[in-house]
């Protein structure tokens, strides 16, 4: 039956009116906070491309932490800064690395907040890629897979042992959420969940996490290992092999140019499925607010409940404590 056009108008005319009638609601319950954490005391270092982001020594992390929680945010994935880089990254199974620590801090002062470890080794590389490099046929580096893949099940039994809810692995490596999976069931982790990034796409989005993280490649860049961002149904089946490796929730980066996708693997595997709002496209809200181009929480709401809008049960955003203020 079709709507006469007044009909429409009349639904729209009111507040009252058009929140009766929402299909889409956006609620603290649905975004987690990116949180960078490095070693020190009272340490907020501001991000200079990340306007409100710091990289934050653990004691004032979990400051940060109680205030999430006291305004309802249920969770924050941490990304570590450590003091040590090497060839392999093994500072990230250390058991009083970074983010180790944190994890543990975040557990004693915040009894509701999920802690989600971001598992990946580009902050902790000398040469800032995702994983071990070593020489192909031919002499020139490459990512390899295999020995990346032992390296990921000591980083994340450390998160687990540290206390961690959700591990979040975001290298794309071949067979990480299995190897991932088997290594915490083998070690008594059975319980910990993964959130893989099973859909990240190789992006100029990224810039600015890359500063917060101190992550950018010394060579080359992550083309060969992150999706092409022209590409869809490979999208689908990157979701169906993390899936069926036994991911329990999976995630698609970036957020705003990745909407299709996320709609596709949504209707399609009905898991619980993530979006990663990411540092560019909230830099980008930064700045053109700070030019006073743009209306800040009106564009940032728009563009998150968006992003809820095309299926995503819950937003990875630096957004995360202005929604809870927000929304309140």
């Amino acid at each position: 039956m079709a709507f006469p056009e007044s009909r429409m108008r009349r639904l729209r005319r009111s507040p009252g009116l058009r929140r009766l009638v929402r299909e889409t609601t956006l609620s603290v319950d649905d975004v987690v906070a990116p949180l960078f954490v490095r070693s020190g005391t009272g340490v907020h270092n501001e991000i200079a491309s990340m306007p409100g982001v710091a990289q934050m020594s653990v004691d004032r992390l979990t400051e940060a932490c109680r205030e999430l929680e006291s305004l309802g945010v249920p969770g924050v994935i941490l990304f570590g800064i450590p003091d040590k880089k090497d060839a392999i990254g093994s500072d990230t199974w250390n058991r009083s690395g970074i983010v180790q620590q944190a994890v543990r801090a975040i557990k004693e002062t915040c009894e509701e907040l999920l802690v989600i470890t971001d598992v990946c080794f580009c902050e902790y590389t000398d040469h800032g890629h995702c994983g071990v490099m070593a020489p192909d046929i031919h002499g020139h580096q490459r990512l390899d897979n295999d020995a990346t893949l032992v390296n990921l099940g000591k980083q994340v039994v450390s998160h687990a042992e540290a206390g961690a809810d959700i591990v979040a692995p975001s290298g794309m490596i071949d067979g990480m959420v299995g190897a991932i999976r088997e290594a915490l069931d083998d070690s008594g982790y059975d319980d910990t969940a993964i959130l893989s990034y099973a859909a990240k796409f190789s992006s100029g989005y990224y810039g600015p996490f890359r500063d917060a993280a101190e992550s950018a490649p010394e060579f080359g860049d992550r083309t060969a290992y992150q999706m092409d961002p022209a590409n869809g149904d490979e999208a689908l089946r990157e979701v169906a092999l993390d899936i069926e490796e036994g991911a329990d929730m999976v995630m698609v980066k970036p957020a705003v140019n990745t909407l299709d996708i996320l709609w596709r693997i949504k209707e399609s595997f009905g898991v619980p499925t993530a979006a990663y709002h990411v540092s560019g496209e909230y830099s980008m809200l930064k700045a053109a607010a700070a030019n006073g181009w743009l209306d800040e929480k009106r564009c940032a709401l728009e563009t998150l409940t968006a992003i809820k809008r095309a299926g995503a049960d819950f937003i990875l955003t630096y957004y995360a404590k202005d929604v809870a203020t927000w929304l309140a």
